[in-house]
């Protein structure tokens, strides 16, 4: 056997014994101890069947409202993040002065950490001394004044506005980039026919700029129904329901020793995340190829 193929062979059974152990067969364990009444409250594990997802689905408790709160959060903050970073994508791919600056600029907030940006907001939505607040004052807009992530109306479109703000950034670099790979002869050829500026985005960009779309439609998806960090530095979930998604509750749940209550609402979002996941990229890719 040639030796130069012995070590990429090692190398990727490391990483798939890496793979299995890290992620595949703790997720087999997850499911199974769904089936279970494991807790912190008792050493003897029991086998209850579906009755953890009769508690999940039960109109008893708030899970429903949970999981509607996270496909709300992860329809528009998909539709919003894709929607801004595009337009920024196209304004940002123009001859602009200082463009690289522009760029920058768009892009530094999803490289901070989103705990933090998390207590930076919390700070500036604190309804008396927050920086959004008096500033509103400061110019006779007191009407305006909310309490932002403390009013159950207005705390969840309050954290996705921020969540908006943290990624659009991220899916603006991802289409700059399939932008410029665009051939700049489809424009020119648009240009002799006398196409302006709409036409070609139309019917040059946004088609070609499909491809690149499905990722990032599918990326803001999965990471939508997986947010946990700036939900849990803004608000933990409160008040009381109102932002309530299902990673936040996972982590109540184990807080509370109800361990087989968290692996439930954990493989609730796993199978709803490979579902969801499956059936977009399939449509995609075929609106893909009826495209071409």
């Amino acid at each position: 056997m040639n030796k130069n193929r012995v070590y990429p062979t090692w190398f990727a059974l490391g990483a798939l014994l890496l793979y299995v152990v890290l992620y595949v067969l703790p997720s087999v364990m997850g499911l199974g101890y769904s089936f279970t009444d494991w807790s912190e409250y008792s050493w003897e594990v029991h086998f209850v069947g579906l009755e953890n997802f009769k508690t999940v689905f039960s109109a008893n408790y708030n899970y429903v409202r949970v999981l509607l709160n996270t496909l709300r959060f992860t329809a528009v903050t998909t539709i919003a993040k894709n929607a801004i970073g595009l337009m920024l994508a196209v304004l940002l791919t123009k001859k602009v002065r200082m463009l690289n600056f522009h760029r920058a600029v768009m892009y530094m907030p999803c490289v901070l950490s989103a705990l933090i940006v998390g207590m930076i907001f919390k700070s500036i939505m604190d309804p008396k001394v927050g920086l959004l607040n008096t500033a509103l004052r400061a110019v006779g807009l007191n009407g305006l004044a909310q309490k932002w992530i403390y009013d159950s109306k207005l705390a969840f479109p309050s954290v996705m506005a921020v969540d908006i703000w943290k990624g659009m950034g991220y899916i603006m670099t991802i289409l700059i980039a399939g932008i410029m790979s665009i051939s700049p002869v489809y424009y020119e050829a648009a240009a002799i026919d006398g196409g302006n500026a709409w036409q070609c985005f139309r019917h040059i960009t946004l088609p070609m700029l499909t491809p690149t779309l499905t990722v990032t439609t599918v990326l803001n998806v999965i990471y939508g129904l997986r947010v946990f960090d700036t939900v849990y530095a803004l608000t933990n979930g409160g008040p009381g329901f109102a932002t309530e998604v299902l990673y936040t509750a996972v982590y109540k749940e184990f807080s509370k020793g109800r361990y087989a209550v968290g692996t439930t609402l954990s493989t609730i979002i796993t199978l709803l995340t490979l579902v969801v996941g499956y059936f977009m990229i399939k449509h995609m890719v075929k609106g893909e190829g009826d495209l071409a």
